[in-house]
């Protein structure tokens, strides 16, 4: 019998990969969405007629033991989330609410379908739990580059609201035997990535600009470095540490950093353009507590999962920027 995996956070980046990957795996794939009745978003909908809906909130704790009784999935993928960071300074309370909270609801949804209780032990065959942290809980790391012990020390309620769930997934873990990891994700970017983001803003634009559609590009302060991978390699990671005997945490990363000049070079380069011709930087737009350089050290992923990117970083920003003509065009 096929495997049956539920995924929060599937019409996104992330979520769209995973489906893709897990479904190629022989899965049974559902997704948690707040009204199945409603379209689904263009990244999944290639797969619409391949992946069943299921209602759940991550607001509503009730709508969420009804979907996980319902689907009773062997695996649980949380990557749902207020995921653009400066969004929070705008609304703090709903994304702890989202990010926060909300995993608290679907951790207790799964304990309260699988019977979990302290001092008794899980029953054989329980579902194992995914849970999305992210490289933004180290923050102003003490460290680089950052491992599964570096301290965390958050600069954004993004990175606050990560730290309280991946705790609170750990704890689960730890008190009542719960199998469930946390994913310590860096940067990572793919064609579907949300034009918000630094990165396909910049595919985008010079996408644009050489189709003759905008002239200037303003950005933020061009010395940010990150380590970007490729979502479609990160989400094998993610399904990776659930097939592990011991559940347990880990970065996943490239363990090289970049900068966004980096990008935009990359990106221009792409469409046989200059970008001094056309990029001008915006000192609105810098972030009012930019991160310390943040680089992963994979090496837990590489030699406990096996886990190694495939795509190089110029050869993502070239993937991005390509998609990006094909979609003007």
């Amino acid at each position: 019998m096929a495997k049956r995996a539920m995924i929060t956070g599937i019409s996104g980046q992330d979520g769209s990969y995973l489906a893709e990957h897990l479904l190629g795996l022989g899965y049974e794939v559902w997704g948690l969405v707040r009204d199945p009745d409603r379209p689904v978003g263009a990244r999944i909908a290639h797969l619409a007629d391949e992946i069943p809906l299921v209602r759940g909130d991550l607001l509503d704790g009730e709508s969420l033991v009804a979907a996980v009784e319902r689907v009773r999935p062997d695996e649980l993928y949380n990557l749902a989330a207020i995921s653009f960071v400066p969004t929070p300074w705008r609304d703090v309370e709903l994304m702890n609410d989202v990010n926060g909270a909300g995993v608290l609801r679907l951790l207790e949804a799964v304990r309260v379908v699988c019977g979990l209780e302290p001092g008794t032990a899980p029953a054989p065959g329980g579902i194992r739990f995914y849970q999305a942290s992210s490289s933004e809980m180290f923050g102003a790391a003490t460290q680089t580059p950052q491992h599964e012990a570096t301290p965390f020390h958050p600069r954004s309620p993004y990175g606050v609201t990560k730290v309280y769930g991946h705790l609170l997934t750990r704890n689960y873990r730890e008190s009542l035997g719960l199998y469930g990891v946390s994913g310590i994700l860096f940067n990572h970017e793919s064609p579907r990535r949300g034009t918000e983001f630094v990165t396909r803003k910049i595919t985008l634009a010079a996408a644009e600009i050489k189709l003759g559609r905008r002239d200037r590009l303003r950005l933020g302060s061009l010395d940010a470095r990150r380590d970007w991978g490729f979502a479609g390699d990160y989400v094998r990671a993610m399904h990776l540490m659930l097939q592990q005997d011991r559940p347990d945490d880990y970065v996943v990363g490239t363990g090289r950093t970049h900068t966004v000049e980096d990008v935009v070079r990359i990106a221009f380069e792409t469409v046989g353009l200059h970008w001094h011709d056309h990029v001008a930087v915006d000192p609105g737009l810098v972030r009012p507590t930019e991160t310390l350089p943040l680089c992963a050290d994979p090496t837990r992923a590489r030699t406990e999962l096996g886990w190694r990117p495939s795509v190089e970083f110029a050869d993502l920003i070239r993937m991005m920027v390509e998609a990006d003509l094909r979609r003007l065009r």
